[in-house]
C-alpha cells in the first residue's frame, strides 16, 4: 500500500498581481474611468465583500471583469468601509464616521486592483502607467502581496 504525504508546497497559492490606487473618487466613478482608460469592462458584483471583526464590521465594494482575450480575472476592491453613526449630544446631532480597512497595513490605499493569473511585468507597468494618466487618480503602483499580513482577505 502506497502512502503519499502532502506538504505545504503541494498547495499552490493563487497567482495574482496587486495594484494599489490612491484617489478621492467613489468606487463607481473609478470603475467607469478605468473601463474607459484600460479598455476593460468592470461591472459591480452582486454582493459586496462583508467583513466582521471583533470591534468593527465592514462592507467593501467589488467590481469584476473577465478578460477573454488574456484569460485574466480582474477585481477592483475598495480598501475602506465607512460607517456613519448619528448620536444625540446635548440636543444637537453629531455624526461620527468609523473607518474599517480591508488591509489595515495599507491604510493609505483606497482601492486595489487584483489581476488573477501570471502576468508579464511589462503588462503590469503599462497598466499602472495608464491608471496614473487618469486625472483624478493621485497615484498607482504595484504591491508585493507577500509583504501584506492580511493578504488572505483578498482571496475570494
Amino acid at each position: 500500500m502506497q502512502i503519499h504525504a502532502l506538504g505545504l508546497e503541494d498547495f499552490c497559492e493563487e497567482e495574482y498581481t496587486l495594484i494599489g490606487i490612491h484617489t478621492v473618487l467613489e468606487d463607481y466613478r473609478l470603475a467607469y474611468l478605468l473601463n474607459e482608460n484600460l479598455q476593460i469592462c468592470f461591472s459591480k458584483s452582486q454582493k459586496d465583500l462583508e467583513f466582521e471583526g471583533d470591534k468593527n464590521n465592514g462592507s467593501f465594494s467589488i467590481y469584476n471583469f473577465h478578460s477573454k482575450k488574456y484569460a485574466f480575472d480582474w477585481s477592483l476592491i475598495a480598501n475602506i468601509s465607512k460607517i456613519e453613526h448619528q448620536a444625540a449630544l446635548n440636543e444637537f446631532f453629531s455624526i461620527t464616521e468609523t473607518r474599517t480597512y480591508l488591509i489595515p497595513e495599507a491604510k493609505k490605499v483606497d482601492f486595489f486592483i487584483k489581476i488573477s493569473g501570471e502576468l508579464d511585468a511589462e503588462f503590469v507597468k503599462d497598466t499602472i502607467k495608464k491608471i496614473k494618466k487618469i486625472e483624478q487618480v493621485i497615484t498607482s503602483y504595484s504591491i508585493d502581496k507577500n509583504t501584506l499580513k492580511s493578504k488572505d482577505f483578498l482571496i475570494f
